[in-house]
């Protein structure tokens, strides 16, 4: 078995189990209340897990989404002749962004967007944003001047040498930021749930404020493993790319 068919296979099994986990995780309730017999209810059963692993999942792709396009614009950009001076600084607002908490950008938004996905989507694309454009600048910056001149020299105009050249080989280093955002929004997606935005944070919230561990393990279990999953996705992507440039 070649590495490039164990990476979908590990991607396939990952994204099964979790759905399947979430799934059947409703008929495990006697294990949890074996396990915690001093919950009066030891299951979260307010919404389907699946409903709530379905709601992460889409927060956590569209403000991966939005972030990785405002990064490449941004990343080209500061790569260009015209737009290297722009670098340092760009990288520098990234980084005061992801400073702020992400609970910090929930309450200064839900006044004025209020409640709602809206302000979750704001707190995950600042908070997952530096990784990828510290991974599009990078990519970029580490593409060979001579392919470059190379691809110019054969015809290829400015656009076209970005889009046939530099983007392909740059893309698996582009992947890894990526994949680091993805990570840290999986995480932080579960604050969603005190904007009243249901997802896999809503049993870990519950169980933090009403001390039942069995709600948090629940939680906690499935956004670990959709994070898993999402990567072992984001792993057979990035090898695509690095196995096209072999």
């Amino acid at each position: 078995m070649n590495a490039r068919t164990l990476a979908w296979r590990r991607a396939v099994l990952c994204t099964a189990a979790v759905l399947v986990l979430a799934w059947v995780m409703p008929q495990t309730q006697p294990l949890f209340a074996a396990a915690f017999p001093e919950l009066p209810r030891a299951m979260y059963l307010q919404e389907p897990f699946l409903h709530l692993l379905a709601r992460h999942a889409g927060l956590v792709l569209l403000a991966s989404a939005v972030s990785l396009l405002v990064a490449l614009v941004a990343g080209v950009a500061g790569t260009r002749p015209a737009g290297r001076a722009l670098a340092p600084l760009l990288e520098q607002l990234a980084a005061i962004g992801q400073t702020v908490p992400p609970v910090a950008v929930l309450a200064l938004a839900v006044p004025v967007l209020g409640f709602g996905a809206a302000p979750v989507l704001i707190a995950l694309m600042l908070y997952g944003f530096l990784p990828v454009l510290h991974g599009v600048l990078g990519g970029l910056g580490s593409v060979p001047q001579t392919l470059q001149s190379a691809a110019r020299a054969q015809g290829l105009s400015a656009w076209q040498c970005l889009w046939r050249v530099e983007l392909p080989l740059a893309a698996p280093v582009i992947l890894a930021g990526l994949r680091s955002s993805v990570a840290a929004s999986t995480g932080t997606a579960t604050l969603a749930a005190t904007v009243g935005v249901p997802t896999l944070g809503a049993p870990i919230i519950l169980g933090l404020t009403g001390f039942n561990t069995a709600y948090i393990v629940q939680g906690a279990v499935l956004a670990g493993g959709l994070a898993i999953a999402l990567d072992q996705v984001l792993v057979v992507m990035q090898r695509r790319w690095e196995w096209l440039r072999v």
